[in-house]
């Protein structure tokens, strides 16, 4: 029997494998990921840097390719963007296209609070936004922060202002206000779901008036007048106006071993992130290399920019024309033969509510990259459930690339659960599984990730696009 491999060796530390080459790797690797955390905080933003990250790596804009009728061939670098707000980066394999892809898929929208198209006014001498909390969100866990507003604002003949408003620590910050617990005996007997309702999230703007006594709403002018300073709006537009209000801030090293990373959006910026290295890392591929970074996850990847969109499939059509005949069946057989990582987060167990978990089906931080077989809710409803051949392949990559990994589900099976895109993949065909980052106070307005788990998640998806 002292041959047979148990899960408990499978499942080791990583930590416990690094020698001081490997851990400057680990550090370094999250030090530039905090930086990317820190200054990427909605979709366009995280859109925009990879852009710009992707064009000093050699990768053109696909309409380019469009325009002046160049054909691709391997090795040429490409990428396409959905209105700011989802982006496809391909890396041309030698393989004719039909013999499928290999897919790093994660999405770059996180939880927060929307401003409402409507959203200034005054009330009591003080000015505030009126906002729409955006995916699944504790709603008690934004108040009392120190909060900054990222995002645009187009106006009528087309001028797209970018707003970012807090996060300068020489700017001032906004907030939403809670009640003091000395007026708190009513609140505190509500349960938490309704503590804080939702039209109680209105962020603090301001208190000072314009000089002028006789006007209306003294404070919102000013407001308006500060905004119209800086960057010439008015309010009507904040009709044609995309503003997220975000916890402000940097993201930071966290645990006194600074072993972790505390940022916003982990869910799901850290798998896009690591994908995005991956691939980058990739000079040339047998079969043609696709990270896919898609928006509207949190909300059900509905609308343009969503999954569920026609981008992608319009964006591969693209492609297989520039690489010459084009024929529907190319597209068809090659989504069919692809191999997807739904790059996605997961729950590490946390020792403060183990209630929850199933020690033995739970992620652990330090543990490596998670693959989950299935997602989905109590009876796996809306899961992708991936073939355990498809699982066994990926058992031999990770061990012949020394990856630290594990396997885990969403909590007990009957606590709640969560999707991802993976289902929508998993359409047409294609073998798909669930593979990301596991993290405490996830959803939350900071999340916390470990180091070791970021750097094998990389690791693990950059073998993927090797071996797959």
């Amino acid at each position: 029997m002292s041959d047979v491999k148990s899960l408990e060796k499978t499942y080791e530390v990583a930590w416990d494998k690094y020698n001081k080459n490997d851990l400057e790797k680990v550090f370094t690797l999250s030090d530039n990921y905090i930086d990317f955390m820190s200054k990427c905080k909605t979709e366009r933003e995280c859109v925009t840097e990879f852009i710009t990250l992707a064009k000093k790596n050699g990768y053109k804009n696909i309409d380019t390719y469009i325009k002046e009728g160049t054909k691709l061939k391997a090795g040429d670098k490409v990428y396409a963007s959905s209105m700011g707000k989802t982006l496809a980066l391909f890396l041309i394999g030698s393989e004719p296209i039909e013999k499928g892809f290999k897919i790093l898929g994660a999405h770059i929208d996180s939880p927060r609070l929307d401003l409402k198209p409507n959203p200034l006014y005054e009330d009591s001498d003080l000015a505030l936004v009126k906002t729409h909390y955006y995916g699944g969100v504790k709603k008690y866990q934004w108040v009392t922060l120190p909060l900054a507003i990222h995002g645009v604002v187009v106006k009528k003949d087309g001028t797209v202002v970018n707003v970012v408003i807090g996060e300068d620590e020489k700017e001032p910050v906004v907030g939403i206000s809670d009640l003091l617990i000395h007026l708190s005996a009513d609140q505190m007997k509500k349960t938490l779901d309704k503590a804080i309702e939702g039209e109680e999230l209105n962020v603090f703007m301001g208190s000072i008036p314009i000089k002028d006594k006789e006007a209306k709403n003294r404070v919102k002018l000013n407001i308006l007048k500060l905004l119209n300073n800086k960057y010439g709006i008015d309010e009507e537009d904040f009709v044609s106006s995309e503003l997220e209000v975000v916890p402000a801030g940097r993201a930071r090293n966290y645990g006194l071993d600074s072993s972790m990373v505390m940022a916003y959006g982990h869910d799901d910026r850290v798998c896009a992130y690591t994908s995005y290295e991956a691939l980058m890392n990739m000079k040339q591929t047998d079969k043609t290399c696709i990270v896919l970074l898609v928006d509207k996850e949190e909300v059900g990847s509905i609308g343009a920019t969503g999954m569920q969109s026609k981008f992608f499939e319009n964006t591969v059509a693209e492609v297989v024309n520039l690489l010459g005949k084009y024929s529907e069946l190319k597209v068809r057989r090659a989504l069919a033969n692809s191999k997807m990582l739904s790059s996605d987060v997961t729950a590490a167990y946390d020792p403060t509510f183990p209630s929850v978990m199933e020690k033995r089906n739970s992620a652990y931080f330090g543990k490596g990259i998670v693959l989950n077989k299935y997602t989905g809710a109590r009876g796996k409803s809306g899961c992708n459930d991936a073939n355990p051949e498809f699982i066994a392949e990926l058992r031999g990559i990770m061990e012949k690339h020394n990856i630290t990994w594990q396997t885990s589900e969403l909590g007990k099976v009957d606590q709640g659960g969560g999707g991802t895109i993976a289902y929508i993949l998993a359409e047409y065909g294609m073998q798909v599984i669930d593979s990301g980052v596991a993290l405490h106070n996830m959803h939350a307005p900071w999340e916390i990730a470990s180091k070791a788990d970021i750097y094998e998640a990389c690791r693990a998806y950059e073998a993927f696009l090797i071996e797959a």
